[in-house]
């Protein structure tokens, strides 16, 4: 019975801590959100629920992260200051803008560019979609690596080259999070589903590099979002169905 007891104990003190991990790190999360220069960027945090999605993530303030594809660097501004004290963040593949305006910043202070040669987006006439060659980023032991609504910009080929890079990437048990548009499934190509992609084939694909399957979130399922139209549409911007999706490195 005492071992029995002992081992409840233990269990409670680790959900406890895990707890207490992530409390920590939403606070992180919270502070960079109120801050000035996320003026423009307020108006889609409903949308987005960034603190529910890195707690999905299993994002921590004192991880080393992987962010592909920034973007305008919507959630470089929550993870760079967020990372700041205890963590690193690396940003690549069409970073180099975002990170020229940040570099400076002292809440940016844990932030590094890993340089991609534009060189390397290779665009087929006819061809939905960007490829890009085997590369490596040239880090190793990355705990999480993460990309928000940018696979559907490449094509079989590129998404397959960057999905190995990020396996290459991560340590022992990292963790791949995957945002992005959803397409039905087997839906055939048209310009109205050119940005969007079926996750059944974004599983698929993504397991074919060596990751294991690990969760799925309904955070940003959108049941009125017909998945007929193209997502840059009046009618379904701001509200198109994204699937969430979570991978480990074996």
């Amino acid at each position: 019975m005492k071992l029995l007891f002992s081992l409840l104990l233990t269990c409670l003190a680790g959900t406890v801590t895990a707890a207490d991990d992530f409390a920590a790190t939403e606070t992180s999360i919270k502070a960079a959100m109120e801050h000035e220069r996320r003026a423009d960027d307020k108006e889609r945090d409903r949308n987005r629920i960034p603190v529910e999605t890195l707690k999905f993530f299993k994002f921590r303030d004192d991880l080393t992260v992987l962010e592909l594809l920034p973007g305008g660097g919507w959630y470089t501004r929550l993870l760079g200051p967020a990372l700041k004290e205890n963590g690193k963040l690396y940003i690549s593949i069409g970073a180099e803008r975002v990170f020229e305006k940040i570099k400076d910043d002292a809440d940016f202070s844990a932030v590094e560019l890993i340089p991609f040669d534009r060189k390397n987006f290779i665009r087929t006439p006819g061809v939905r979609g960007t490829s890009i060659p085997e590369f490596s980023f040239g880090v190793k032991k990355v705990d999480l690596a993460l990309t928000f609504r940018n696979l559907h910009n490449f094509d079989e080929e590129g998404r397959k080259n960057m999905n190995k890079a990020v396996f290459e990437a991560l340590k022992h048990k990292g963790l791949y999070g995957v945002v992005d548009h959803t397409r039905r499934h087997m839906q055939d190509d048209s310009s109205e589903v050119r940005r969007r992609l079926d996750p059944v084939l974004v599983i698929r694909e993504i397991e074919a590099v060596g990751f294991e399957f690990v969760d799925y979130s309904d955070l940003h399922y959108r049941p009125d979002d017909e998945l007929i139209y193209e997502v840059g549409r009046r009618s379904v911007t701001g509200n198109t169905d994204r699937f969430t999706l979570l991978f480990r490195k074996p």
